[in-house]
């Protein structure tokens, strides 16, 4: 029962640490009460809605959306045994919770029933199946190499040797591939707010966009927890507690994400989809194929 106290506390705090990167990825500067006081704003935020929009859709998506993370987090060891979900086939299962944030940002841009919204939701589908190949392949390496779809397997193939330094290609690609998902800097192309002004969630107001907001920190979180399962040795570490270590190596994954972002320019739509098809598959199947021949030999 304690380690599951510290557990969420630890991931609530993980979830404050995101909104302070955040934060300073956009002003340069940290404000600790800037989380807070956003959260509080919100509320007091007037509720503006588009004249014709999909009542149904409109109210559901904002669920939705933090459902589905909530999902993907189930199955995402934090330590040894502390597993919500100990799914068999969680590698796959991961990668097929994480297409509904897809469907969740289409259904929020066609409810509204907004032209920047419509746009931001189409960009997100587009942009997803172009990286889903290269998250797909890459987990699929890294199950080579443990020879099991489940988590714990996984993290244990890493303790000679953290698949980052054993397929490196496939971390990379990883790597990309989920600061896509999330779409942070330089490929928040769904939201694109100089651009879209709030994209996919653009038409969306007080209370409904602060679960979009929440809902994204968790994403972020949750994605860099799956870096550290899949290719950082997840719990495995020294003298400290398990959760310790993957409490660490996730906020660390975490800030690198918006490091990247904040020092790479933002691509075009239509590059980030060539590099996704021309460039990230090929490399994933080579990823494939080099694993394979370690393994045999």
């Amino acid at each position: 029962m304690l380690t599951w106290i510290a557990i969420g506390l630890l991931f609530a705090a993980g979830v404050y640490f995101v909104a302070l990167l955040e934060q300073w990825s956009l002003q340069g500067y940290f404000d600790w009460a800037a989380p807070f006081n956003a959260f509080l704003r919100s509320f007091g935020q007037e509720e503006i809605r588009t004249r014709r929009y999909d009542t149904v859709f409109y109210e559901a998506t904002p669920v939705i959306f933090i459902a589905v993370v909530l999902l993907a987090v189930a199955i995402l060891p934090f330590a040894r045994e502390t597993v919500i979900l100990d799914l068999g086939t969680a590698a796959l299962f991961i990668n097929a919770a994480l297409v509904y944030i897809m469907v969740s940002l289409i259904m929020a841009g066609w409810s509204a029933n907004g032209v920047y919204g419509m746009i931001g939701g189409w960009r997100a589908m587009a942009q997803l199946i172009a990286y889903s190949m290269a998250v797909v392949m890459a987990i699929t390496a890294a199950v080579m190499r443990a020879e099991s779809m489940a988590m714990t397997p996984i993290i244990q193939s890493q303790a000679s040797l953290w698949n980052i330094f054993y397929q490196p290609v496939g971390f990379l690609l990883f790597y990309g591939a989920v600061m896509a998902i999330a779409f942070l800097p330089p490929f928040d192309l769904p939201t694109a707010e100089g651009e879209l002004a709030g994209g996919a969630w653009a038409e969306f107001t007080g209370a409904r966009k602060t679960l979009f907001r929440l809902g994204r920190l968790l994403l972020i979180l949750t994605l860099s927890l799956a870096v550290t399962i899949f290719f950082l040795g997840g719990w495995l570490g020294p003298w400290l507690p398990g959760f310790v270590w993957t409490f660490i190596k996730t906020t660390l994954v975490a800030a690198s994400f918006f490091w990247v972002g904040r020092y790479f320019p933002r691509i075009r739509h239509d590059h980030l989809l060539e590099w996704g098809w021309k460039y990230a598959v090929p490399a994933a199947l080579f990823n494939i194929l080099q694993v394979g021949i370690v393994l045999l030999l």
